[in-house]
This record gives structure tokens, C-alpha cells and sequence, in this order.
């Protein structure tokens, strides 16, 4: 990895944010284009293309769901419910809070309701990797939600078939209807519905460049998330660090794809060197070494900062999805980092454990979208329904105000429109 001394923050981030290609967009437009046109048609076109696969009936039968679980070990079902518990009691807490509402305010009267989204599609990555984890991250919160309708699609293999694990985690998480289908189609098969793939109000989970940008491109017409990939890890660390545990933690997300986005701030060049001495060290050793090796090459780094609070600033202006604080009081530099998707305090809180059975959601947001928003949670499958009832009374008593303030907008119908209830 890189390691570089930072002096000019705002032009170290301005050189150091990976750049997507211009050639991305086009693409993607390309392809929602087509599917919007010709539907099921240019979906089994694409996943012939990008996956080799050949589908011909896109939604899983519930004989090829049963046929999954006899695929999965019970070692493999049993860290999948223990995974979809820890969330399920996280989200279910955030949602006891949710409450309904009513002020009363001179006879007028204005109720607040929380009322599910009505279909949700959840997007579960596959290709370079598979992903069983990333259903239960999505569906589980829809469900505490009350969502009455769950999709799911996630990328058939060469053979035409979902991952099993990934089968069996959507299905113990009540995934109503499971496709077989990925990348930027599947994105538009939810968004614009084809003759067997419904369309959704509402599009979440996790994906590389090409979802992530098919996902940005549809939110003009209908709900996202937010932008979740590819992974980003920033750790901050001191002296006090053991710089193999920083290398491990680094390669875990390294690990996903090329494209990563995984480095390390700290004001210890002595830290920073042993760091990537150690990370040399184990690339001969491990698996998935390709994507590793690319990734940190490419976009990883190791910054050196002259003081903490510079460590600080950098970290809040990259906002990562992750950001580990590895220090030895981390709760005094986490009370100024107010930027990232999640923040992992402590040397034994590693991102690779909050992705799977920390209770903690792992569908995050990227490309500096940390800085308006967290994880994904209950709270994205939940709309605020505002009702309000007003008494003649009341209006009366408000229309002189009203009509200060409709006159000085000039939009003088606004008041008739009480007016005339006045007389």
C-alpha cells in the first residue's frame, strides 16, 4: 500500500477518491433502456452475456427453495438464524419505539402514523462471491417493518441457479417471491416490472459499481436505499495498535473486489510501515489474494497525519462506510467522528464480525453518503402518514395570519380558497 504524509487534507482527498468511468454510466443507461422495452427479453439477453446463464423461468418454484435447504449444512442454517435473531432484536427495539402520535392544538388536530412501504425489492449480490448474509441484512428489517411484500433477485450462476445459502437465507427471512436474476437488469426489472418480475416501490441492498450506479439512475422514478458499494474501510489507529490485526482487518473487506476502497489513518509512521510490512507479508498466503492485491494497490493507502485531530478531520471528510477506531480510548475520538456509515470502537470490533452476527446491519452507505445517513434499518421501510383536521373555529381564528402570508407569496387563490369557507 501506498503510504503517503498528509499535509494538505483537502487536496490529499480531492487525489485519493477512487474515480468511476465515465463509460460506467453509459453503459448502465444502456441496459435499464432496454430492459424497460423489451422486459423478460433482454433480461435472459444479459444474464446470457454477463453470467453465461441460461434462464428460462425467472421466479424460484417452491420445490427449487426446498431443494436449496437439502444443500446447506445444519452448521450453515444454524449461524444463519443466529444471524437473523441478533438483527431481528435490533430492529425490533428500533421499532417499539415508533409509536403513533396525536397533537391536538386549538382544534386542530394533527395524527402521526408509521405505515410500512407496501413492496420492497432486495437486491442480494452474487458473482465474485456470495452473499446469504446480505438477504438477511435486507430482509430482516422489511419484515419487522411490516412490509406485506418482499422480492428478491440476486445473480443466477452458469448453471441458472441462485446460490442455495443465499435461497435458504431469503426464505427463513420471509422473502415472499425469489428471482433469478442480477446486475444492472435486475435493478431494472424492479424498477420499470416486467411480465414475470413485479415491479416494487422501493429498491435496497448492497452491489458493485454498475448496481450501485443503476440504483442512482432510477431513483428519479422510484425508491433506493441509498448507495451501498463497493466497500470502504477507514481505520484509525495509534501506537497502541497491533498493525496484523490492521492488515487482517484490511484484507477482510480488500477482499470483495478490485474496487474496494480500504486504508489506514494515523500519526504513527511507525505504525504505518509495520502495517504494510505485515500486509506483504500474508498476500503470498491468502485466498482471494487476486482481488486483494488490486484493491489496496489501486485505491488502498496509509495516511500519516501530524495530529489527531487531522486523523479526525481526514476521517470525517472520506466518511467510509466502515470506519474502525483502534486506539486506546477510542470513545473520546468517536464522540468527534460524525461522517461514517458505522463506526467500530475497539482493538476486538473488526467490520468483518459486523457484517455477519453483531446484531449491526452491514448494508451502508458509500461515496460519502455517510455524512446524511446510517446503516440500513427498520426505519427505511417505514413511511410518516400525516393526517390533520381543522375546525371552522380554528380557521377563523388562523385566516388573518394566512392571508399575510399568501399575499406576501402572491399566491392570492391560496386564501380565497379559506375565504370562502368563511362566509
Amino acid at each position: 500500500m501506498r503510504i503517503i504524509k498528509v499535509t494538505n487534507i483537502e487536496k490529499f482527498v480531492s487525489e485519493i477518491l477512487p474515480k468511476q468511468p465515465q463509460k460506467n454510466k453509459s453503459i448502465v443507461e444502456s441496459i435499464l433502456k432496454n430492459v424497460k422495452k423489451n422486459g423478460d427479453k433482454a433480461i435472459r439477453k444479459y444474464e446470457k452475456q454477463f453470467s453465461n446463464a441460461t434462464v428460462s423461468s425467472f421466479r424460484l418454484s417452491k420445490v427449487e427453495i426446498k431443494n436449496a435447504y437439502s444443500k446447506v449444512s445444519k452448521s450453515e442454517l444454524d449461524a444463519l438464524r443466529l444471524a437473523k435473531r441478533r438483527l431481528e432484536k435490533t430492529e425490533s427495539t428500533i421499532k417499539s419505539l415508533l409509536k403513533n402520535i396525536t397533537i391536538n392544538n386549538d382544534g386542530i388536530k394533527i395524527i402521526k402514523k408509521f405505515i410500512p412501504n407496501q413492496s420492497i425489492g432486495c437486491y442480494i449480490p452474487g458473482g465474485l462471491a456470495r452473499y446469504p448474509s446480505s438477504a438477511i441484512m435486507s430482509i430482516i428489517p422489511a419484515k419487522v417493518a411490516g412490509v406485506p411484500k418482499i422480492v428478491v433477485v440476486s445473480p443466477p450462476n452458469s448453471d441458472g441457479k441462485i446460490d442455495p445459502l443465499t435461497v435458504v437465507a431469503a426464505d427463513i427471512c420471509g422473502a415472499d417471491e425469489i428471482y433469478k436474476t442480477g446486475g444492472v437488469q435486475a435493478i431494472a426489472a424492479l424498477s420499470f416490472g416486467t411480465k414475470t418480475i413485479p415491479k416494487v416501490d422501493k429498491i435496497v441492498g448492497p452491489g458493485g459499481a454498475f448496481v450501485t450506479t443503476a440504483k442512482s439512475l432510477v431513483s428519479e422514478q422510484i425508491g433506493i436505499d441509498m448507495l451501498a458499494g463497493p466497500t470502504e474501510l477507514g481505520i484509525i489507529a495509534d501506537s497502541s495498535a497491533n498493525s496484523k490485526f490492521i492488515a487482517l482487518d484490511l484484507i477482510s473487506q480488500a477482499e470483495h473486489s478490485s474496487d474496494t476502497f480500504c486504508y489506514l489513518i494515523t500519526t504513527s509512521e511507525k505504525l504505518a510501515k509495520s502495517v504494510n510490512t505485515v500486509i506483504s507479508d500474508l498476500l503470498p498466503k491468502i485466498q482471494r489474494a487476486n482481488f486483494v492485491k488490486a484493491s489496496l494497490k489501486n485505491n488502498g493507502f496509509i495516511a500519516i497525519c501530524k495530529t489527531q485531530s487531522d486523523v479526525v478531520k481526514l476521517a470525517n471528510i472520506l466518511s467510509p462506510e466502515h470506519l474502525q477506531v483502534m486506539t486506546k480510548n477510542p470513545e473520546s475520538i468517536s464522540s468527534k467522528l460524525t461522517t461514517s456509515g458505522l463506526i467500530l470502537l475497539g482493538h476486538d470490533t473488526p467490520s468483518s464480525a459486523s457484517d455477519y452476527v453483531l446484531g449491526s446491519n452491514h448494508i451502508l452507505p458509500t461515496n460519502g453518503f455517510g455524512k446524511i445517513r446510517g446503516s440500513l434499518s427498520v426505519l427505511d421501510f417505514i413511511k410518516i402518514s400525516t393526517q390533520v383536521k381543522c375546525s371552522k373555529s380554528s380557521l377563523i381564528k388562523l385566516s388573518k395570519h394566512l392571508q399575510v402570508l399568501t399575499t406576501s407569496e402572491g399566491l392570492f387563490n391560496h386564501y380565497e380558497s379559506v375565504r370562502g369557507r368563511l362566509q
